[in-house]
């Protein structure tokens, strides 16, 4: 069943304009008729349809169920904007469909791209969310300054590591630097990679220089694959201990 999504169907038991235009034009619902919704924080809904209004369509809440996230640690990817904007909606996409937390557009002084529009980036996670069968929205900051990212205190047990090429400092492999079950932060930089007076900084912050693996990797395949390697160590570890 097609999902749709309304954060705040619950103090408002009604979809939103875009989400009632396609339930009720597109797919053409009608009064009686079941949907499943979705609020972003965890939480399915299935309702059936009370009014067919293509702006702000009515649903009947009939069961709530709670969808926690298949993952345990919380994953933050960090990493610096795409020249081409499609790259990094295409990013946000995939990481929205594997599994993430937040994520954070860097602002570093390599940037091709300084800004992006954060929320151009929810609609594409919203899409993602609803078609990987998933009820929790990722959170999406404004671009940020690598400097004020930096400077967030982590949290208990959390790792971070940030993704260097530089071939003077010493890496170690994401998959084996990781370990299982942490929060994790991740910093990806743009494709000249991090200025060597901004990959310092990080080290003092606790960012432990990874590589993704012997192969040379675009900025938005370098993010995907270093979301993806912690998702596959966890599992790795969960199917072994059962």
């Amino acid at each position: 069943m097609i999902r749709f999504y309304a954060p705040d169907i619950e103090q408002k038991p009604q979809l939103p304009a875009d989400e009632s235009a396609h339930a009720v034009r597109v797919l053409r619902r009608k009064p009686g008729d079941e949907l499943e919704v979705v609020d972003g924080r965890g939480n399915l809904y299935r309702c059936r349809l009370v009014t067919d209004d293509h702006r702000g369509a009515v649903v009947e809440i009939v069961e709530k169920e709670a969808l926690p996230k298949v993952w345990t640690p919380y994953i933050t990817i960090a990493v610096a904007p795409t020249k081409h904007a499609d790259r990094m909606e295409w990013l946000v996409e995939k990481l929205v469909e594997i599994g993430v937390d937040r994520i954070v557009p860097l602002r570093c002084r390599r940037s091709e791209r300084k800004e992006i529009k954060p929320e151009r980036l929810e609609r594409i996670a919203v899409s993602a969310m609803k078609q990987s069968l998933k009820a929790i929205l990722p959170r999406i900051d404004a671009t940020t300054p690598l400097k004020d990212f930096l400077a967030e205190a982590p949290t208990e047990g959390q790792q971070r590591f940030a993704g260097y090429c530089d071939a003077d400092t010493p890496r170690r492999l994401l998959a084996q630097a990781y370990k299982p079950g942490s929060d994790v932060n991740i910093l990806i930089g743009p494709e000249g990679d991090f200025d060597p007076e901004e990959i310092a900084p990080a080290i003092a912050a606790g960012y432990i220089p990874v590589t993704m693996g012997d192969n040379r990797l675009r900025t938005e395949t370098a993010a995907l694959v270093g979301c993806d390697t912690i998702h596959i160590v966890n599992q790795c570890l969960l199917h072994s201990t059962n």
